[in-house]
């Protein structure tokens, strides 16, 4: 639901807006901090770079992306996002599938010990 909000380990995410086969989310990442190593099975993403640099992991390739630049992660893929320097990290997600709930998420690899939660939504 749009204003939703979460701190989480590594920074936080806010929903911008949500509607039918879609959630919009401004990420912030804490320097030298980085999401899990995830995949989803109903939604992609496309991540906007607003200030900061983006490391970008999908299947295994490494992209770096700053202000302006995207990246796509397609349905299924492996993906991670990273700052690796010492300035804040913002981008801003657009989710787009049929079901874009938090719990549509498999953990492949986590800083902070939820490799283990392997939670896929039914829809």
């Amino acid at each position: 639901m749009a204003g939703d909000s979460e701190t989480r380990p590594w920074g936080s995410w806010h929903v911008i807006d949500v509607g039918p086969g879609y959630k919009v989310k401004r990420i912030e990442v804490l320097p030298h901090s980085r999401l899990s190593y995830q995949t989803h099975t109903h939604r992609s993403e496309h991540w906007v770079v607003i200030y900061g640099k983006a490391t970008c992991i999908i299947d295994g390739v490494t992209t770096v992306a700053g202000p302006g630049e995207s990246v796509d992660v397609a349905v299924g893929q492996a993906h991670r996002i990273c700052n690796e320097t010492d300035e804040p990290l913002s981008i801003i997600e657009v989710q787009r599938g049929g079901y874009t709930g938090e719990d549509d998420i498999v953990r492949l690899e986590d800083d902070f010990g939820r490799a283990e939660q392997k939670v896929v939504a039914e829809a």
